[in-house]
């Protein structure tokens, strides 16, 4: 009996032939795969384990205390995610286009509101696509209008900066032109290029 932690849980693992941590680790591997799922992070006996001391810990022998977390990943989760941020896209869309109106009716706290949810968005948005480029069979013809996701937010970015000189210069104007002409539509571009997913 080992101790394996999948995203905080305990899981019950019976030993077969393994003798060293590069032994589990590798069945564990195995089994992800088989399963539709990735491993994002390991943590042994409370060391997380980078990339350049991998081969280092996998040597090691195993014991009885000998802990395994795994931050694991499916594609179920990830699909999940893309629905979810579709809806959250498809809102801001509209939030978004209504910046103009919304700054003429004195509503500029609901206007910074939306402007976190969409910065936070987005961010979530590029973590759950790096996550979703760990399974390449399903995810390696993903688009938003006809580009990469890469190619698509070199375009979108000049954009997102010239809407943040705008907030700093508190140019209410230019920030509801940006809003409603550049960001909306892009918005809308990715809650239809995840709702395709």
């Amino acid at each position: 009996m080992i101790n394996i932690y999948i995203n905080g849980n305990p899981v019950e693992a019976e030993l077969e032939s393994e003798q060293t941590v590069g032994d589990v680790l590798k069945s564990f591997e195995l089994t992800c795969e088989k399963n539709d799922a990735a491993v994002i992070g390991i943590t042994v006996d409370g060391k997380q384990i980078t990339a350049d001391e991998f081969d280092k810990e996998a040597e090691k022998p195993l014991s009885d205390k000998t802990k395994f977390e795994f931050s694991v990943v499916t594609k179920a989760d990830i699909k999940a995610s893309f629905e979810e941020l579709s809806k959250c896209f498809e809102e801001l869309s509209s939030k978004m286009e209504n910046v103009h109106t919304d700054f003429q009716n004195g509503k500029g706290s609901s206007v910074t509101q939306s402007i976190k949810e969409l910065a936070d968005k987005i961010d979530q948005f590029c973590h759950v696509a790096t996550l979703a480029s760990l399974f390449p069979d399903t995810y390696k013809n993903t688009n938003i209008d006809g580009n990469s996701f890469n190619d698509f937010f070199a375009d979108f970015s000049p954009v997102l900066r010239d809407f943040e000189a705008a907030l700093q210069n508190n140019d209410t104007v230019l920030i509801g032109d940006l809003s409603e002409y550049e960001i909306c539509p892009r918005l809308k571009a990715i809650s239809s290029a995840l709702k395709a997913m």
